[in-house]
């Protein structure tokens, strides 16, 4: 039986790509049905025109099309700041889950899916994305402890209620989803080794598939981005373990 919907449903709206109508129309019948408002396009450029029009809580986004294909809206997408992708594909190697992964997007799927199974993967795309940290803003007032949720690394300012990352020089630096999560998963437990089912189960949760290679690609994104502010290494591969988030933290 189909567990019910909170409300917040009926206010989230997905946007379907695929240059198959069937499968648009399937999976936007399905999602609808589960109190999901839906919209459709089909190739990139349409849906550009889409997200020009109106803003999506998320996409479900196909591979293989004609012309410009998925992964290359993909990456078009993660240079601005876009909605979460999942994405489908006929072509359902751990390698193209890998690559998919690595340029941004949140989860993948083969084709066919079960319409079942891709809404589970939604709800659970879009409960990270609306997870707040622990430590709250009201919280913090609560307890009369300001900046609870800001952390500093290495000249680094990460707010994590603000899902914000300034470099040493102020400047802010974008993250996908993934990569805030383990940085997160990092600063909350900087200097101990954690290993790649910890970073899994604190980055994707453990309702999520576990593709060891998957966060190895992220954790060489994040560590892209942190070199480029600091001369020093922040995360350090601990052979046949995990990794290690070397410099000291302090918080507020």
């Amino acid at each position: 039986m189909d567990a019910i919907l909170p409300a917040m449903n009926l206010e989230t709206c997905v946007l379907i790509v695929d240059d198959d109508e069937g499968i648009r129309t399937l999976v936007s019948s399905f999602l609808e049905k589960h109190g999901f408002r839906t919209d459709c396009a089909g190739d990139p450029s349409e849906m550009r025109q889409k997200l020009a029009a109106r803003s999506y809580d998320l996409i479900v986004l196909d591979v293989m099309m004609p012309g410009e294909d998925g992964l290359s809206a993909l990456r078009k997408l993660q240079a601005g700041d876009g909605p979460p992708v999942i994405m489908l594909s006929a072509v359902g190697t751990d390698i193209d889950k890998i690559v998919g992964l690595e340029m941004g997007a949140e989860d993948y799927m083969a084709k066919p899916c079960n319409p079942r199974e891709l809404l589970a993967r939604i709800r659970t795309v879009l409960r990270r994305r609306a997870a707040v940290p622990k430590s709250s803003s009201a919280g913090a007032a609560e307890t009369g402890v300001a900046h609870s949720n800001l952390f500093r690394f290495a000249g680094w300012k990460v707010d994590l209620l603000a899902r914000l990352l300034s470099d040493p020089e102020d400047q802010l630096v974008a993250l996908s989803d993934g990569e805030f999560r383990l940085l997160r998963a990092f600063v909350e437990h900087p200097r101990r080794v954690l290993t790649r089912d910890q970073l899994l189960d604190y980055a994707r949760g453990s309702d999520s598939e576990h593709y060891d290679r998957a966060i190895d690609v992220q954790i060489s994104r994040l560590r892209r981005k942190l070199s480029a502010g600091s001369a020093t290494e922040l995360i350090r591969t601990v052979r046949n373990e995990g990794y290690m988030f070397v410099p000291s933290v302090q918080r507020g």
